[in-house]
């Protein structure tokens, strides 16, 4: 993070996001407020968000944001309306490479009463900023060279996904039965980001993901999440989502499953496919076996995929007119070391990529 914000001072060009949403505020508003209301966003936050794309600035977002559970007891309904504090002109900034850019975590006493509920308060806030050091990688006596090192691991893996050209993936487990097709350039990429400006950068700190653009006409199965949804406060438990022709066609949930279903009704791309992603065991945050609530650590403790928009330079160029769009980007995790992972040829053959967690590639 200390690169990335000397890059953007060097431009003078530096951009924290000061968007914080106090959860009383939000929750405030879904219970008082027009309904009708709702998905109203200000101009001016996707705009500055524009601005600093057009500056090549860097940005440094910190979650999370709001708080997980912030909405336990509101109407999913209505929370599904609400998408603050995300931002639609995040995706296209985010496409066009303009800006080096990172997310990171901070805890917050709220945030460790949830991670940590069988723990006394000030216990629970010590042990969750003891997780963020440790899967921050903080603990190591070089924090950036043992960075450095995972970010050579997960690209590797990825290079090694893109040597296979797999047609689909196939995920197998407790509640999974899915089958997600990929383009023909669908492109594999971990740790690393590197902007129109040459600027390398860790896109989220932690990161322990390869990812892709899956083809979003091509997702058929039913899967079944591994861990606690956070949807902008809204939690979402229990989910359990049908995909036909590529479409998520049935969202149910122990919890919450209105939130989620609002969200994805927003565009026509919001029921389909933008992402899929591969997380191996070797990663320091599914070790801790905690559940976060929070995405930014969750997803990068097991394999997932997204609803919504996909990140058109995970393409090449002849395919990019056909990846997902959307207003929305909402990743929820699937994987776990009991949920196989299978590659398929463009010949039908079948290779194992992940069983319990582990490389098979």
């Amino acid at each position: 993070m200390r690169a990335i914000a000397r890059s953007a001072y060097d431009r003078g060009a530096l951009f924290v996001d000061p968007i914080f949403f106090d959860g009383a505020v939000k929750r405030t508003r879904l219970e008082r407020a027009d309904p009708e209301t709702l998905g109203f966003v200000p101009s001016w936050y996707g705009q500055r968000v524009l601005a600093v794309g057009k500056e090549h600035g860097a940005r440094i977002s910190v979650q999370p944001n709001p708080e997980p559970g912030v909405l336990d007891g509101v109407d999913p309904t209505l929370a599904g309306r609400d998408g603050l504090p995300f931002v639609r002109e995040i995706l296209p900034v985010i496409d066009d490479r303009t800006t080096n850019w990172t997310v990171i975590a901070h805890p917050t006493r709220r945030w460790a009463e949830v991670a940590h509920p069988d723990l006394p308060p000030d216990e629970a806030f010590a042990r969750l900023e003891a997780d963020i050091v440790h899967v921050c990688r903080l603990d190591e006596p070089d924090p950036n060279a043992a960075w450095e090192r995972r970010g050579d691991e997960l690209e590797a893996a990825a290079e090694r996904l893109n040597e296979r050209r797999f047609d689909a993936l196939h995920f197998e487990g407790p509640g999974t039965d899915l089958t997600i097709g990929l383009f023909p350039t669908s492109h594999w990429a971990g740790a690393r980001a590197t902007t129109v400006d040459g600027i390398s950068h860790f896109a989220n700190l932690p990161t322990e993901e390869v990812w892709t653009a899956p083809d979003p006409r091509r997702a058929d199965g039913v899967v079944r999440s591994t861990k606690p949804l956070d949807v902008e406060g809204a939690l979402v438990r229990g989910l359990t989502v049908r995909f036909e022709g590529g479409r998520a066609v049935e969202i149910d949930a122990e919890t919450n499953a209105e939130a989620l279903r609002g969200r994805a009704a927003v565009d026509e791309g919001a029921a389909r496919l933008g992402e899929v992603a591969l997380v191996d065991r070797e990663g320091r945050i599914g070790r801790l076996d905690t559940v976060f609530l929070t995405t930014l650590l969750d997803e990068n403790a097991a394999s997932h995929i997204a609803l919504g928009s996909a990140y058109a330079n995970s393409v090449a160029e002849e395919d990019r007119p056909l990846v997902n769009r959307s207003d929305i980007h909402i990743d929820f995790m699937i994987g776990g070391d009991d949920v196989a992972v299978t590659g398929i040829t463009r010949e039908g053959g079948r290779v194992q990529v992940l069983r319990d967690g582990a490389w098979q590639i």
